[in-house]
């Protein structure tokens, strides 16, 4: 499955496109506060630059109502990474007094796959906006996620075909006391996608981010290990909300997860897209669903193909 639709809300707020350079109609621009914007330019023969789009923006948009913003493709980002993206923001953040929400890289496979998105160093944006609350991040080409401390941060999401170790690792020894959702797409090893449990460790033991209540660890190779970690895992008792969804999940790491800790104190436990037999679905729903938890076992697009003996398995979103 590629990502073929763009961002529809960020920070509670509906997303609206700002309007093209070359935009034959535009209608009146909505109020500053009142939606989140996304800033986009053509990944393709673009007529201009993502810093001149963004100039336009801040001449149109009253910068100091701003609250959540959504940076699409920014030229060819297939072959350069955001680095005048976050220049050009950085330069404004004196102006961009009321920004809560950031994402960076709303772009769909029609722009650039996501495994072919060239990112850079994202540090500098947190370091930047501390009054940030949410920020998000699609592409793992080049990313990267050094340890940080930021106060305020309450959602981080991290969406990529193959996530790099080191960013893991980045993100496991930062000091984000504020942070309650995590969101990883770990991806697969053909892209990129090279952590192990063992740098995930630190969120598991539950000695980082005391706060979380939300734990996302998704579209992995190895969902059956990190299942079968998750089953033991410290930090699950204080969550809310599990998603292990979107990888390759199998019987082996679903019977581990069911054989662990309760996880009945859950609202949600989130495995759509998946590799379980009808039997194992039953035992979650049996388990879980009479204790009020709310299940996601859909596996529609959840494919596989067999070479004779070999089956292949595949993550949701890989290039």
């Amino acid at each position: 499955m590629a990502i073929g639709n763009h961002l529809r809300e960020l920070h509670g707020l509906p997303v609206f496109d700002f309007p093209a350079v070359d935009a034959k109609h535009t209608s009146a621009l909505p109020a500053a506060d009142a939606v989140a914007w996304r800033v986009s330019v053509g990944s393709y023969d673009s007529q201009e630059s993502w810093p001149e789009a963004f100039a336009r923006f801040a001449e149109a948009v009253d910068l100091g109502r701003v609250r959540a913003l959504v940076v699409g493709s920014w030229s060819e980002p297939f072959e350069s990474g955001p680095e005048p993206v976050v220049a050009a923001l950085l330069e404004a953040r004196e102006r961009l007094t009321a920004l809560r929400a950031l994402f960076l890289g709303d772009i769909v496979f029609e722009e650039c796959e996501i495994s072919w998105i060239i990112q850079g160093d994202v540090s500098p944006l947190l370091d930047g906006f501390p009054e940030l609350t949410e920020f998000g991040v699609r592409g793992g080409t080049s990313l990267a996620f050094p340890a940080v401390r930021h106060e305020r941060l309450r959602s981080l999401t991290v969406q990529t075909g193959g996530l790099p170790a080191e960013v893991v690792r980045g993100i496991a020894a930062s000091d984000l006391p504020a942070l309650t959702r995590l969101t990883l797409w770990l991806g697969t090893s053909d892209y990129g996608g090279d952590s192990t449990v063992a740098d995930l460790e630190p969120f598991l033991t539950g000695s980082r981010l005391p706060a979380l209540k939300h734990l996302a660890l998704c579209d992995s190779e190895i969902q059956d290990e990190i299942a079968a970690a998750v089953a033991a895992a410290p930090v699950v008792a204080r969550l809310d909300t599990l998603d292990l969804s979107m990888g390759v999940l199998t019987d082996e790491g679903a019977t581990a997860l069911l054989a662990g800790q309760p996880l009945t104190h859950l609202s949600k436990l989130d495995l759509h897209h998946n590799y379980l037999s009808d039997g194992l679905r039953q035992r979650f729903l049996d388990t879980l669903v009479p204790a009020g938890v709310q299940v996601d076992l859909d596996a529609d697009d959840a494919d596989e193909d067999q070479d004779g003996d070999t089956v292949w398995r595949y993550v949701s979103v890989g290039e």
